[in-house]
């Protein structure tokens, strides 16, 4: 399949929390939510439209405490004008999807150094006209994404961002997955129990993490840390003890945001928790321990002093550092053992990590991670990536944050509760992510697209340029 852009626009509409959500240096409590309408002339003949979608979440792409949130979504709109004009300005010829990602990504960072703070900022506009590329390919076909992949239709070619993967066929990867568990955020600011509910918002939905666990079955679960020691060591403890008072044998992940400043202070927060009970049992459930450093001494040897301590209990991954193709190889080379897939940092670098992961018999490892993916497009292709990537469980927090689907107009919602019934259900607080022991069952995104059959209506959203910031104060 060989396509030219001929023409994209950005689309946002505002987005509020139902619970603050808080991990490291900013607590989210309103966010824009982005769609990326692609419309691309095929080649032979035949146009065809592909969207793509994100929560523009400030204080992640970058951690600058000098900068508003206004300023960070205002760079990541300018990343994604930057991008649309590119990709059409290098759509002069017809092109399979990978070639003009790559080519797109290419130019937009091309004068971005490796280490630049604001890194993932520039690479999230390619990342989104990567994905509504992927779209329109698949929708042009009717074929699933997974499917997409295994024909070969997107030309994918490992080999291109790292030669020890030339070889490396579609036919590698495993049978996408049809269920995945969800593992549920635990935030900074997150009531624990019922009688840490200070504020309590009765909508229907549950206000803690006990009631989470009873009403939807979880099983795996993400907890922040602050990058404190005694008080994220008290914090874990107390997150330790609801979970084992409901769950037999929980899978666990934590979650630095960078708020560490050593290997050694990590390890000293691991150590103290395997002073109590609960905390060494905690740790034998641990699977994961992601991007405790700052990005911007991740790869300095320095800071990485006593990876090993960290590692002889879990394996440690990075997340926020993962700012260009070749991270995971530079951050294995220190001593971590893995690295997040996300698809606001792309959809193709996910693939090219799956396949060193797989190339490493073990030694790496790839984890699903969110960026808060809001229904319906956002969360279904994410959800369609990890199933292709064969990931058995995967970070959910917009189910957790936000309030269900009401965000979205009315005939949307309808639609996807009728097309994609098995991932959504309606409840009396109204239509919800559909979440069963702790699962979600992913068979409805076997479809013609990027993991979805809902249509956006863009005249419900404003273009980006006519939108204005309206964060309560």
């Amino acid at each position: 399949m060989r396509m030219r852009l001929a023409r994209a626009g950005l689309y946002l509409q505002d987005c509020h929390t139902r619970l603050p959500f808080r991990f490291g240096m900013h607590t989210l409590t309103s966010a824009p939510l982005g769609t990326l309408h692609v419309h691309a002339i095929i080649e032979g003949g035949g146009t065809i439209d592909g969207y793509a979608s994100d929560l523009l979440v400030p204080k992640w792409f970058e951690k600058n405490p000098n900068k508003t949130p206004q300023e960070d979504v205002q760079a990541l709109i300018d990343s994604a004008n930057h991008a649309i004009n590119t990709a059409i300005d290098l759509s002069s010829n017809p092109q399979s999807v990978f070639d003009l990602w790559y080519e797109t990504w290419n130019e937009c960072l091309k004068r971005i150094p490796i280490d630049a703070p604001d890194r993932l900022v520039h690479g999230w506009g390619p990342s989104l006209i990567e994905r509504a590329l992927i779209d329109a390919a698949c929708r042009a076909s009717a074929m699933p994404f997974h499917k997409a992949m295994r024909t070969g239709l997107l030309e994918f070619d490992a080999g291109r961002l790292d030669n020890t993967l030339a070889n490396w066929s579609p036919d590698n990867l495993p049978e996408p997955r049809t269920s995945i568990a969800l593992r549920h955020t635990v935030g900074l600011a997150d009531a624990i129990r019922p009688a840490d509910v200070e504020t309590p918002v009765n909508d229907g939905l549950p206000e803690c993490l006990q009631d989470d666990i009873d009403a939807n079955g979880l099983t795996h679960f993400k907890i922040k840390v602050g990058g404190k020691t005694d008080e994220d060591i008290q914090r874990v403890l107390e997150v330790a003890d609801v979970i084992f008072s409901r769950v037999q044998s929980p899978v666990v992940t934590l979650d630095g945001n960078e708020q560490y400043d050593s290997m050694s202070s990590v390890a000293q927060l691991l150590e103290g928790l395997s002073a109590h009970d609960n905390g060494k049992r905690l740790l034998q459930h641990l699977c994961l321990i992601e991007q405790p450093l700052s990005r911007s001494i991740t790869f300095e040897s320095g800071p990485n002093q006593g990876i090993e301590r960290v590692s002889s209990i879990a394996p440690v991954i990075i997340d926020e550092a993962d700012g260009d193709p070749d991270a995971l190889s530079r951050a294995a080379a220190l001593g971590y053992g893995g690295v997040s897939a996300k698809n606001c940092k792309g959809v193709f670098r996910a693939l090219l990590n799956q396949a060193r992961c797989a190339a490493s018999q073990g030694s790496l490892l790839l984890s699903a991670e969110d960026l808060t993916t809001l229904p319906i497009i956002a969360l279904q292709q994410d959800l369609a990536t990890a199933a292709t990537l064969g990931l058995d469980h995967i970070e959910r927090n917009g189910h957790h944050y936000f309030h269900g689907l009401d965000h979205l107009p009315g005939s949307e919602v309808a639609e996807a509760l009728e097309r994609h019934g098995g991932l959504y259900e309606q409840t009396p607080a109204g239509a919800q992510l559909r979440i069963q022991r702790g699962s979600l069952a992913l068979e409805s995104l076997d479809c013609a697209g990027f993991g979805y059959a809902v249509a956006p209506d863009l005249s419900k959203r404003v273009p980006a340029g006519n939108w204005s910031w309206s964060e309560d104060e």
